[in-house]
């Protein structure tokens, strides 16, 4: 079955087609991005403007052709931070229902960190024991933890690289004031989470997904993405504190010089990298390790679990619970939720 997944985030339109079969790992075979930076295009009242509308309505109806012409039999589109937030919502979903026939399933901040949970359980497998996942958006930061494929917390909370650069800074790069007052004050917003996260146990193994985390990896001499997905890759709290304080005082079209970052997110990295370092400080973590499966591989696994093919969007009986290999911790968990 070729499946295709649409990802409307806070910064880019993402179509990804993956070769997908029941019970196999999905197999990347296409991937197209197109840059909106909806987050951007809030106005004052926090409504997305008709421009915004109108870029993402032309974007899906060119992603929804270009699935097709991929040969997609299914298309999950799904829609994250910048239009769950947008105080119109309902008004563009329905537009781009109307307009291009898709329909956008907005998710909500704890289902992105169910879903990415559940793709980084899958992809270290029930070794990996407690496992602790960090993901950071251009809206929200993402935040889960469990022995199982369905986490025991899972949190979102609104400190996505996006928003921090949009509202806490006025200067490209930003200023040494600037800086110093977000610290404080992400250390101040991530406090009761971590206590909250510390409550449930100490994890086995510490993942982190997103490009942001990828880019501040790679900074830090992470592998290139030319080594491949199976690479070993971790960030370290050292390097990722000689990294901030490095480009902190660069501007974006500067960063956007550097090796390994995108040019339609260099603007927002050091607001992600502040977010990264208060993250790791606030949950006492030297070392995270950066997994390449994130959302969109979680969207399509769990599609997977519950469906027969793409023409039938009712939830099926759940596989057999897999055999646990020896020295395997965790439960062998079924999800009981569909995408619907």
């Amino acid at each position: 079955m070729r499946l295709g997944v649409l990802d409307v985030g806070s910064n880019t339109v993402h179509l990804l087609v993956v070769d997908a079969h029941r019970g196999a790992h999905p197999t990347p075979m296409s991937s197209e991005k197109s840059v909106l930076r909806l987050a951007e295009q809030l106005d004052d009242d926090g409504l997305l403007t008709k421009s915004g509308a109108d870029q993402l309505v032309r974007t899906v109806a060119a992603t929804k052709s270009s699935a097709a012409r991929l040969g997609c039999e299914d298309l999950l589109a799904f829609a994250t931070s910048a239009v769950r937030e947008a105080g119109n919502s309902a008004e563009v979903l329905d537009r781009v229902r109307g307009e291009t026939g898709v329909d956008l399933k907005v998710l909500s901040g704890e289902d992105e960190a169910r879903y990415t949970f559940l793709a980084v359980r899958r992809w270290y497998g029930w070794s990996a024991g407690r496992l602790l996942c960090l993901d950071i958006g251009g809206g929200s930061l993402e935040l889960a933890v469990g022995v199982d494929e369905e986490p025991e917390e899972a949190f979102s909370v609104p400190l996505g690289a996006g928003r921090l650069t949009r509202t806490r800074f006025r200067h490209d790069p930003p200023s040494r004031a600037e800086v110093r007052d977000t610290t404080e004050w992400l250390d101040d917003q991530l406090a009761p989470v971590a206590k909250k996260l510390r409550r449930s146990g100490s994890p086995d193994r510490v993942v982190a997904t997103s490009k942001t985390f990828r880019t501040l990896a790679r900074l830090t001499g992470a592998a290139p993405s030319s080594a491949g997905p199976r690479a070993r890759r971790v960030l370290t709290q050292a390097g990722l504190r000689q990294l901030t304080s490095f480009i902190s005082r660069m501007s974006a079209h500067d960063l956007a010089e550097l090796e390994g970052v995108s040019p339609s997110r260099a603007h927002q990295l050091v607001a992600g990298a502040l977010v990264a370092e208060a993250t790791m400080r606030a949950l006492s973590l030297g070392e995270l390790e950066i997994c390449p499966w994130a959302l969109r591989e979680g969207v399509i696994l769990r599609r997977l679990d519950h469906t027969n093919g793409p023409d039938d969007g009712a939830a099926r009986e759940s596989p057999p619970a897999r055999t646990r290999r020896p020295g395997d911790t965790g439960r062998t968990g079924r999800h009981g939720a569909r995408w619907s």
